[in-house]
């Protein structure tokens, strides 16, 4: 496999989940001159397709698109080579996909784009054990994310997308070398929603979390710019083992 570019130091990724192009945009106008990492899904890219990917990789770089391909291996092969030509950073599959699915990924990313990375989505943040059992897979959760993500590392993906409960255990048995993209991360008095397995982002990054992908505790408060400058200042705090202290102004 030809080598991947060595990851940035664990930073905050924002999670573009809301349902137009607009809103994500003015909070990027009030970040300015702050290029917040983007992470780019299902509901923006269906609506918008690839030139929104190359618009907003103008100002935020190379993006997170997290469409969490599942299908035969021969058309997830295709797809990862009509993706290659993004400035996409991540690219997301199902694990669940399987070990011939997930190879073909791999091998199509070798060859149309060695420097995209690419991430096995586990086990949903959404899902615990009850929604596990009752799809066929043998719970707890934690034993699930660890058979996906074995599998995953074993077909020469770059990373996983994991709950941070699931950090610690995974490192245990895959060790430094992948990526461990998490989200889940709700920081204290924000609300769960249908997360079912959360942490704070300290602890997250504690854990051994690559990078945190953050979306409705950023977007749904009052001053969505203010929180985000606050999480992103926690996180390089707990990267560097700062002392705490008061959060940034907004520029």
């Amino acid at each position: 496999m030809p080598p991947t570019p060595t990851p940035a130091p664990p930073d905050l990724i924002l999670a573009a989940d809301l349902p137009d192009r607009g809103g994500v945009e003015r909070l990027l106008g009030a970040l300015a001159p702050a290029r917040p990492r983007l992470k780019v899904g299902l509901q923006l890219f269906t609506r918008y397709g690839p030139d929104l990917v190359r618009a907003w990789s103008a100002s935020a770089g190379p993006l997170f698109l997290d469409l969490k391909l599942h299908d035969i291996p021969n058309t997830v092969g295709r797809a990862v080579e009509s993706l290659a030509g993004l400035p996409v950073e991540y690219l997301t599959l199902h694990a669940l996909g399987g070990r011939a699915m997930l190879e073909a990924a791999v091998a199509a990313r070798d060859n149309a784009a060695p420097g995209l990375r690419l991430l096995a989505v586990t086990v949903l943040t959404s899902h615990g054990d009850t929604d596990l059992a009752e799809l066929g897979i043998r719970p707890p959760a934690r034993e699930a994310v660890l058979r996906l993500g074995g599998l995953a590392h074993e077909a020469g993906v770059d990373g996983l997308v994991c709950s941070p409960l699931e950090v610690s255990p995974l490192r245990e048995a895959l060790g430094p070398g992948p990526d461990l993209i998490v989200p889940g991360i709700r920081p204290a008095g924000t609300a769960r929603g249908d997360q079912q397995r959360v942490l704070g982002p300290e602890e997250a990054l504690a854990e051994g979390a690559t990078h945190l992908v953050v979306g409705r505790p950023i977007l749904e408060a009052s001053d969505p710019a203010a929180a985000y400058l606050d999480l992103k200042a926690r996180i390089d705090r707990a990267r560097s083992l700062e002392p705490l202290s008061d959060p940034p102004s907004r520029p």
